[in-house]
């Protein structure tokens, strides 16, 4: 039986946080002081981020980011047309910012990918350049990969091109990423993901677009990779090989199949084994958890308690400092805005939670990512302000 809380005494103790939730929400060590305050810790946050998209960009969203020295590396998916994100807009295209992290500036903002674009070795067919997800690959080298879309036309491609620090400029060639199933390596496309899942009992019906790569992990001096096909209901966990250009499909979750599970953040726990907590699409929509002891076989996804009331987006899990950090978005809305509530946990086990930042904002606060550089913490998030999608702009800043 869990012991029952005592609003009064945490009042008193300044326990509860400006939302009504106790701070310390699980039994066991606590990570936060009793009067930690959640929400003032996000206001706090929030009020130092700054703007890394372009003037001209109407729509955002999705940034993924590497630290650098004294730079943050900023890749994020662009429309110059209208709010908003959609794989059928050939106009989407790729962008990098640059920012000083010990000015706070943004120093560029590099174009690097769009459809139709000629390089010295390919041509991107027309469509949208969707999803980047940038890695540092050596001392000298970052590597941009991104999905080439055209839903309904053709079989969607992973490609990759390299930036290269000491120029500051992108190279001219770009390569297609492979995937290596059981049966084999193959182009990145969504085919070969979606035959792999079927040998391991997927029954949805193919789709040829929407093959992403989530997110990296570096465990052990492996790197993993979550991998997702969004209109599929696809997910998995890869393993990137050393040149860095071909993803393993380690294993698949998509059960139960009812659940509709998508986009999912991927981390080892203490004893070894994983834990992904999956955004859903179904029901209440809110967050599922699965569980492997060796990354390749995982349990049917169910919804947990320390998660009461999630929404279907991006869901995050970083370990930093020893740290679990789990992030999450809530039901709740903030005068009816789109995403406008989005908590982030904390956690020694993986088992017991508190609350350690919710942030509130009508601008939204959806998609965040984060970095640990040189003993901070850094983020991305997109916001907007007009549009219902509230997918306007790029935002940066340190959160711890």
């Amino acid at each position: 039986m869990k012991k029952a809380i005592n609003v009064v005494a945490l009042l008193l103790a300044g326990g509860l946080s400006a939302a009504g939730q106790p701070a310390q929400v699980n039994a066991g060590e606590a990570i936060l002081p009793a009067d930690w305050n959640p929400k003032l810790a996000a206001d706090l946050v929030m009020a130092n981020l700054i703007k890394v998209t372009s003037p001209e960009a109407k729509g955002a969203h999705d940034a993924s980011f590497v630290m650098v020295g004294n730079h943050a590396y900023i890749a994020t998916m662009i429309n110059d047309v209208r709010p908003g994100e959609n794989p059928e807009w050939p106009y989407v295209y790729d962008a990098l910012s640059i920012v000083n992290i010990e000015t706070q500036k943004v120093e560029r903002i590099i174009p690097f990918v769009k459809g139709g674009q000629a390089f010295d070795n390919a041509t991107l067919p027309e469509g949208a350049c969707f999803v980047p997800r940038i890695i540092q690959m050596s001392k000298r080298y970052l590597r941009c990969f991104f999905a080439s879309e055209e839903p309904g036309k053709r079989q969607s491609q992973m490609w990759y091109i390299d930036f290269d620090l000491k120029k500051q400029g992108f190279r001219s060639q770009i390569y297609k990423a492979k995937i290596k199933t059981a049966a084999g390596v193959f182009d990145m496309q969504p085919q070969y993901y979606y035959e792999d899942a079927v040998a391991n009992g997927l029954t949805r019906r193919p789709v040829d677009y929407g093959l992403y790569v989530f997110e990296f992990k570096e465990i052990d001096g492996k790197i993993y990779a979550v991998l997702n096909n969004f209109p599929g209901r696809q997910n998995g966990l890869g393993l990137l090989n050393k040149k860095f250009d071909t993803f393993e499909v380690l294993g698949h979750y998509n059960e139960p199949s009812d659940l509709k599970l998508s986009e999912s953040a991927v981390n080892q726990l203490p004893d070894g084994s994983w834990m992904a907590i999956c955004r859903t699409e179904s029901g209440s929509f809110n967050y599922a958890f699965t569980n492997s002891m060796n990354g390749r076989v995982w349990t049917k996804a169910d919804h947990r308690e320390f998660v009461p009331n999630g929404t279907n987006s991006k869901p995050t899990f970083d370990k930093f400092k020893g740290i679990y950090y789990l992030g999450w978005q809530e039901s709740t809305k903030v005068n009816g805005a789109f995403r406008s509530v989005f908590n982030i946990d904390v956690s020694r086990d993986g088992i017991h939670w508190e609350r350690k930042y919710r942030f509130e904002s009508e601008s939204s606060f959806q998609y965040p990512s984060f970095v640990e550089h040189k003993g901070s913490v850094w983020l991305t998030v997109t916001q907007g302000d007009t549009d219902a999608s509230r997918k306007e702009r790029i935002m940066f800043g340190k959160l711890e």
